[in-house]
C-alpha cells in the first residue's frame, strides 16, 4: 500500500521527465507548471458542483426542491447553464473600454484561483511555501477588488459605476479588520507562512486560542466576497445588478464562477489559519487522510457561509459601513493587542499559553457583549428622546 500517493505520483513523473532527457531543474519547473494547471482546472471544474450544492442547500433552507430536472438530483443543471452561456454572444456596450471590460472578469477569477497557490492541502502538498504567505493572500485578494472596479468603470453604465463605488467602500474598508485579525495566527505561530501556521497548530487549533479573531475573519471574508448579508455590490432592488449589469455570456459566467469559488476558498483559508488545516489523527502517516480532513473542514465553513446567506437579510450601505468601522475594526484592533500582550506575558512568566489565551478571549467576549448592551440602551434612550418609535415594538396581544 502506498502511504503517500502524492509523493509517489511526483516521483514517477520526475522519473519520466528525466528519462526523456530533461535536466533535474527543468523537470522540476515543468512539474510545477503542470501542477498549477491541474490545480486550476480542478478548482474551476469543482465550481459546477459547488454551484449545484449551494442551490440545493438554499432550496432546502427555503423549503423547496431546487434543481431536479437535468440529470440525477439536478446535478447537471449547472452544466446546462454553462452550455447556454458559452453559446451566447459577449456584447460589449457602446463607448465601453473594451480592453478593461474584457480583462476585468479574468482578473476576478485569477485572484480567487491564485489564493490556492499557498494553501497546504496535505502534508507536502502545497503549490509554494511562501514565507509571506499571509501577505500574499491579502495582496491577491485585492486584485479581485481591482477587477470589480474595472468592470464597473469600463461598462459605461451608471448602475455599474455605483456598484464599483460600493465595492471600493465595502471591500477596502472590510480589509482593515481582516488584516488586523490575520496577524493573530501570525503571532501565535511566529510565522507568516501558511505551512508554518498549520505546523504550529499540531497541539491545538488556533480557533480554540483565538475564537474572536476567527469569527471576525470569517465575517470580513464574507463581506469581501460580497455575499449576503453584504451583497450590496449587486443589489437588484437598488442598482439592478451592480458592476456586472452589462456583462453577458461567458464574461458574466466568469464573475459567477469567481463568486461561488471564493466562498469555498474562504472555507479553505479559515480551515488553514484556525482549524489546523490538514491536521488530524493519522494525517502525517497517511497524507491522503490529511487531504480528506482539509476538505471536510473547508466544506464545513462553506456550509456555514451558505447557511448565513440563506438566513440573514441584506443590510443597508450605512448599516454595513457602521458595523465595520464602529464594531468590527475596534474589536479586531483590541483582540490583536490583547493577543500580542497575553502571548508575550505568558512566555515571559511561564504560564500555560493556551489557557491564558482562552481566558483572555472569554474576558474580551464579555466586554464586547456588555458594550453592545450599553450601546443598545443608549440608542434606545436617544430614539425615545427624539420621539422616534422603538426599533422593536412589543407584539400586540392576539385577538380572541
Amino acid at each position: 500500500m502506498i502511504a503517500d500517493p502524492f509523493a509517489w505520483v511526483y516521483a514517477q513523473l520526475t522519473r519520466l521527465l528525466l528519462s526523456l532527457g530533461m535536466t533535474a531543474v527543468w523537470a522540476q519547473t515543468t512539474l510545477r507548471f503542470v501542477g498549477a494547471a491541474v490545480l486550476a482546472t480542478v478548482l474551476l471544474v469543482s465550481t459546477f458542483f459547488l454551484i449545484w450544492g449551494e442551490r440545493k442547500l438554499l432550496a432546502r433552507f427555503q423549503d423547496r426542491l431546487g434543481p431536479n430536472r437535468v440529470g440525477p438530483w439536478g446535478v447537471f443543471q449547472t452544466v446546462a447553464d454553462f452550455v447556454k452561456l458559452i453559446g451566447k454572444e459577449i456584447i460589449i456596450p457602446t463607448h465601453a473600454d473594451k480592453v478593461v471590460y474584457l480583462l476585468a472578469p479574468l482578473l476576478v477569477v485569477l485572484s480567487v484561483v491564485g489564493i490556492w497557490a499557498v494553501i497546504p492541502m496535505a502534508p507536502g502538498v502545497v503549490g509554494t511555501d511562501l514565507e509571506v504567505g499571509v501577505l500574499y493572500i491579502v495582496a491577491i485578494g485585492a486584485i479581485g477588488t481591482l477587477g470589480i472596479m474595472m468592470a464597473g468603470w469600463s461598462s459605461n453604465n451608471k448602475y455599474a459605476l455605483i456598484g464599483a463605488f460600493r465595492s471600493v467602500a465595502q471591500l477596502v474598508s472590510y480589509e482593515v479588520p481582516m488584516v488586523l485579525v490575520l496577524l493573530v495566527p501570525v503571532i501565535l505561530a511566529s510565522s507568516m507562512s501558511l505551512v508554518g501556521i498549520v505546523d504550529a497548530q499540531a497541539g491545538m487549533w488556533f480557533i480554540v486560542m483565538a475564537p474572536v479573531a476567527a469569527l471576525v475573519f470569517l465575517v470580513t471574508s464574507i463581506a469581501e466576497n460580497g455575499r449576503a448579508p453584504f451583497d450590496l455590490l449587486e443589489a437588484e432592488s437598488e442598482i439592478v445588478a451592480g458592476f456586472n449589469i452589462e456583462y453577458s455570456a461567458l464574461a458574466f459566467g466568469m464573475f459567477f464562477v469567481a463568486e461561488f469559488l471564493h466562498s469555498f476558498t474562504i472555507g479553505a483559508v479559515v480551515a488553514t489559519l484556525f482549524l489546523g488545516g490538514w491536521r488530524g489523527p493519522g494525517a502525517e502517516a497517511y497524507p491522503l487522510l490529511g487531504f480528506v480532513y482539509f476538505l471536510l473542514k473547508t466544506l464545513a465553513i462553506w456550509f456555514l457561509i451558505v447557511w448565513i446567506r440563506a438566513t440573514l437579510p441584506r443590510v443597508r450601505i450605512d448599516q454595513m459601513l457602521g458595523f465595520n468601522w464602529k464594531f468590527l475594526t475596534p474589536v479586531a484592533l483590541g483582540i490583536l493587542m490583547l493577543t500580542a500582550l497575553v502571548d508575550k506575558m505568558s512566555a515571559a512568566a511561564g504560564w500555560n499559553r493556551a489557557l491564558v489565551l482562552i481566558l483572555a478571549n472569554a474576558a474580551a467576549v464579555t466586554v464586547i457583549l456588555l458594550s453592545v448592551r450599553a450601546y443598545a440602551r443608549f440608542q434606545r434612550r436617544t430614539d425615545q428622546a427624539k420621539g422616534l418609535p422603538a426599533a422593536v415594538e412589543a407584539r400586540p396581544a392576539a385577538a380572541h
